[in-house]
């Protein structure tokens, strides 16, 4: 595979892949093929049958990118400004980056601002092919062995511009002037995609630097394919979005703590967000301990094949060396084509479904979840549900003090009270002990929806200092450089960017054990909660609320279920695969508006508006509705690290038994589309 990619860079130095739009885009010979929601097999299957080619496939995708990835909101100020909503907009504006040449790029009647550099204008480098010229390259490959070139060709997709590309511009969303906007080589998992045969298309549009605020500087403010008024959950919105409305086939992800199913649910998609240590972070603008690489597609066994090619150790990520002796013996895909899940045991997270600890807002999706449950259990699972009560707080109260320690005793301060200079004011060690022989006497306050993440202060700016001093440009080189040579939007309804920076700059310091020591601590507890009741996997709604308004208030944290999207983000970001699916619509939906009449809502410290402190407005917010609103409602699949096989038996299974999956309406097929 390394030798076709080798082979693509020597063919464009030469000048043989000159394939311009030029060219009327011919609707391939099919036989009963169509674009809209096709998979890997159905287009592979096109291509060896000599009825498609990848240079067609291409051209067929460029043709929907072309008719809805334009803006989606009205910008009278201007990209930087405020903005305004459009009902069925009928654009979704997910990919921010086309990977075309300007010749090619210009005859498609693409903006300037979508060229693949915009420090090289010229971008005539013959090592950097395009996707059209990788297209060609697989087509002349094809034509003369008959064979693919690898498990992934023709596999036309998106990448997050979080992760490093060669030869598209990567900033996060961000408009900063890099003195070069490519970083120097591919992220490795690209790499990887492209020596399987995957053709990358374009840059997806993100929250900038991966936050959860639903637009970047550069990219813009993009919107949900379901209802262009709503949000398609950050930060890799424009990977699920695009996923969803058919501009590709898959796109990559990433998650520190929902990036990845919250847009796919959004997206009535699916999306894998793989036990950290089994993809490599490499070539990642601001790595965490909880950042993970996923793919989205629109089917399980798609996104396990897209898994096949990207998981498994890397020497450039050192935590991938946790891999090594865990992958499964069979390729991911074999156990994505499950019809049944007898012997399988799977428990109710009731933590995130007790209907009077959330809002009206939650409770559709609570009861599209419930018969998500109940459909496992048709297909032969044992369910583990305990119904009004919860399926792990006794176990949690009886090792979680003791695992967590320090971090527990810090927040129960009248537990264990400290003197004025910090120091413990009386014998705490033994008060953990007696809690460890006396559990009920645990907190109630203590439980999965309130165990808190532990704090990392330092980790954000050592890490993306790290990464912009490997990637060596001459006029970035630092978060501060970022704060002083970009431009940022500003709008009071979504929370600016350069806040973030400014905020991460102050740190001075870099502290890992709090965040390390709750990692342990909940691997540990959840791990042997799951083993005492002898659970292979759980089950729970990936968000409470469906999609957001845009720019709508956040709203504080209800009983843990986050305010802006809702998305329940604890057990993945403490090393624990999950695969969300979709299970179904909803009829109906309450919004968060800002109502100055409204009574004042206190938010705690770092909470709410989109990240940050609340916006202007937000402290007097109330609940709006019902109105009629179909939306995607996703389910997480949650199970042991590196137990992905059995995530996926379950999820696909599940899939081919529910068909919850179905495209956004307003974005079908166009005319002359096969």
């Amino acid at each position: 595979m390394r030798a076709f990619t080798a082979g693509l860079r020597a063919a464009a130095a030469a000048g043989i892949l000159a394939f311009g739009v030029s060219e009327a885009v011919a609707a391939p010979a099919t036989s009963g093929f169509h674009l809209q929601e096709a998979t890997i097999a159905d287009v592979q299957a096109q291509i060896l049958a000599g009825r498609l080619s990848s240079t067609q496939l291409v051209r067929l995708y460029l043709q929907r990118i072309k008719a809805y990835n334009g803006s989606c909101v009205k910008e009278p100020q201007g990209l930087l400004g405020p903005i305004e909503t459009i009902p069925n907009a009928g654009q979704i504006n997910a990919l921010s980056t086309l990977n075309l040449r300007p010749a090619a790029r210009k005859q498609w009647g693409f903006d300037a601002r979508k060229a693949r550099s915009l420090t090289d204008p010229g971008d005539s480098d013959p090592q950097m092919p395009d996707a059209l010229e990788v297209a060609a390259q697989q087509d002349a490959s094809f034509r003369k062995t008959g064979k693919l070139v690898g498990p992934l060709h023709g596999v036309v997709m998106a990448i997050k511009d979080q992760y490093d590309t060669f030869d598209m511009r990567t900033t996060s969303g961000a408009d900063a002037f890099y003195a070069n906007d490519r970083p120097p080589d591919d992220a490795s998992f690209v790499q990887r995609l492209r020596d399987a045969g995957a053709i990358i298309i374009a840059k997806a549009n993100l929250g900038e630097y991966a936050s959860a605020v639903t637009r970047s500087s550069f990219g813009g403010t993009f919107c949900n394919p379901y209802d262009t008024e709503r949000s398609p959950r950050g930060s890799s919105a424009g990977s699920g979005s695009a996923v969803g409305a058919n501009l590709v086939m898959c796109a990559i992800a990433e998650e520190s703590g929902s990036s990845i199913r919250g847009p796919a649910s959004a997206a009535s998609t699916v999306g894998i967000a793989a036990t950290e240590e089994l993809v490599s972070r490499d070539g990642m603008v601001q790595i965490g301990i909880n950042t993970r690489v996923g793919p989205i597609c629109r089917t399980v066994e798609d996104a396990a094949k897209i898994l096949d090619v990207i998981a498994g150790y890397d020497p450039k990520d050192e935590l991938t060396a946790f891999a090594m002796g865990r992958m499964p013996a069979q390729p991911y895909a074999s156990y994505a084509t499950a019809k049944r899940l007898d012997g399988v045991r799977i428990g109710v997270v009731r933590e995130y479904m007790h209907k009077p600890l959330f809002t009206k807002a939650d409770e559709q999706t609570i009861d599209l979840v419930s018969r998500g449950v109940e459909d496992l259990r048709k297909l032969g699972a044992t369910i583990v549900d305990p119904g009004e009560g919860d399926l792990f707080t006794a176990c949690i109260h009886r090792y979680g003090p003791q695992d967590a320690n320090k971090v527990f005793t810090e927040k129960f301060p009248a537990l264990f009270p400290v003197a004025a200079d910090g120091k413990p004011d009386g014998d705490h060690l033994t008060r953990l002990l007696d809690l460890k022989f006396a559990p009920e006497r645990v907190p109630e306050a203590f439980t999965l929806r309130d165990f808190g993440q532990g704090d990392a202060p330092g980790q954000a700016r050592y890490m993306l200092n790290l990464y912009l001093r490997e990637r060596g440009d001459a006029a970035i080189r630092s978060n501060a450089d970022l704060i002083s040579k970009a431009r940022f939007f500003d709008d009071p309804h979504f929370r600016s960017p350069k806040l973030s920076r400014e905020s991460t700059e102050k740190a001075q310091e870099y502290d890992m054990s709090k965040r390390l020591l709750t990692r342990f601590a909940v691997q540990q507890v959840i791990l042997q909660c799951m083993a005492e009741q002898k659970l292979d996997a759980l089950v729970y709604p990936t968000a409470g609320v469906p999609p957001a308004k845009l720019g709508a208030p956040a709203g504080p944290a209800v009983n843990g279920r986050r305010g802006l999207d809702g998305v329940w983000s604890f057990l993945g970001a403490q090393g624990f695969p999950v695969i969300t699916v979709p299970a179904g619509f909803t009829t109906e939906v309450y919004d968060l508006i800002r109502d100055p009449s409204a009574p004042k809502v206190e938010y705690p410290p770092s909470s709410g508006g989109g990240g940050g402190a609340p916006l202007p407005g937000d402290d007097h917010i109330r609940l709006a509705g019902p109105v009629a609103a179909q939306l995607p409602v996703g389910m997480d699949i949650v199970g042991r690290p590196f137990d992905e096989p059995l995530l996926l038996r379950i999820a696909s299974a599940y899939t081919a038994a529910t068909q919850h999956r179905r495209p956004p309406s307003a974005f079908g097929p166009l005319k002359n589309e096969p």
